[in-house]
């Protein structure tokens, strides 16, 4: 399964997970976007997380085959 990562403008690479779906909070762990659970929360919750170009703040939402990640600063 591939899921496209947009950590920075321009800059995207394909992740590759071996089940049907991850959620959101652990993508993020797994992804080294966030070190600790609680840091994933906290993203989620700032809206800082779009899935699919979307502001995303459900931390349990389920990541599937396609989905689109992107992380951005409110700075």
């Amino acid at each position: 399964m591939k899921i496209k990562v947009k950590a920075a403008p321009r800059k995207s690479e394909d992740v590759i997970i071996t089940t049907e779906f991850i959620r959101l909070d652990s993508f993020l762990k797994f992804k080294g976007i966030a070190e600790t659970g609680g840091q994933a929360k906290a993203f989620i919750q700032d809206g800082i997380i779009k899935v699919n170009g979307e502001i995303c703040t459900a931390r349990g939402k389920k990541i599937r085959n396609g989905d689109i990640i992107s992380a951005f600063s409110t700075d």
